[in-house]
């Protein structure tokens, strides 16, 4: 893995700490717009952390993170695309699944994808055309089919009008799966497809803080990540996803495929 990677892994060990010795007690939380949507202080201070550190390497990179209005605009260059605490209501509970996720994007596209587990203290890592890694080893999608595997699925609590669809959606799932499994965020279930514990991962609206990230770190594992709609992903703007292995790909209800036509 190149050096820059190396050290954008460092800084996102850092941000992690913030969880690992979270002050609880004093910890304080602010509603976002949207139905269970959350804000925490350590949510800022991380994003903070982050934001120093990474322009300390590229001091010319456009930074957009998930807290605050002002993003920087994507365009020719370097841009980083962060999200300091990926699963923050699992934060705010101690459910302790959350992690720091920090994409680098390059003339708009992917370039390096780090997300950091600090409760695992799993390092998630990939740069484009180099493969993906977790603590310095090589990881690779599975090649089990949905129906002998497990499926990752995140239910989109924020926007109500979208959560009939979704139940719908894991109801399908559920049915020709193994089991489901619904950790809270979305960084580590786009990782836990890459490293083949996870067959399949649906989402029906992310941001893309959510997903730049994990998303190229599934594609380097020899996965294959599509918005529901079957387009590409752009990381401007928000999008529904599935990210699976190559076996998987085409597995889908009925209504994601009626989309694509």
């Amino acid at each position: 893995m190149d050096k820059l990677a190396e050290q954008i892994c460092e800084i996102a060990r850092d941000g992690g700490l913030f969880l690992l010795n979270a002050d609880r007690q004093h910890n304080r939380v602010l509603s976002k717009e949207g139905h269970a949507n959350f804000v925490t202080e350590y949510d800022t201070k991380v994003q903070e952390l982050l934001k120093r550190e990474l322009l300390r390497l590229l001091p010319d990179a456009a930074f957009i993170g998930e807290e605050g209005e002002n993003h920087d605009k994507l365009g020719n260059g370097y841009a980083f695309i962060v999200d300091p605490i990926d699963g923050t209501t699992n934060f705010i509970k101690d459910f302790k699944v959350s992690a720091v996720s920090v994409a680098l994007l390059r003339n708009g596209e992917q370039y390096i994808g780090v997300i950091y587990n600090p409760y695992l203290d799993e390092m998630f890592a990939a740069v484009k055309g180099q493969g993906a890694y977790l603590n310095g080893k090589r990881i690779h999608v599975s090649e089990r089919p949905v129906s002998e595997g497990l499926v990752a699925v995140g239910t989109a609590p924020y926007y109500e009008e979208l959560h009939e669809k979704t139940v719908q959606t894991l109801a399908y799932y559920f049915k020709h799966s193994l089991d489901i499994r619904r950790s809270g965020s979305a960084a580590i279930d786009l990782c836990t497809v890459a490293c083949g514990r996870a067959e399949l991962f649906i989402e029906l609206r992310l941001q893309p803080w959510d997903f730049a990230a994990g998303s190229l770190i599934v594609t380097e594992a020899g996965g294959y990540v599509r918005t529901v709609s079957g387009e590409p992903l752009s990381f401007d703007r928000a999008a529904g996803v599935i990210a699976s292995n190559m076996v998987c790909k085409e597995e889908k209800p009925d209504w994601l495929k009626e989309e694509e036509a």
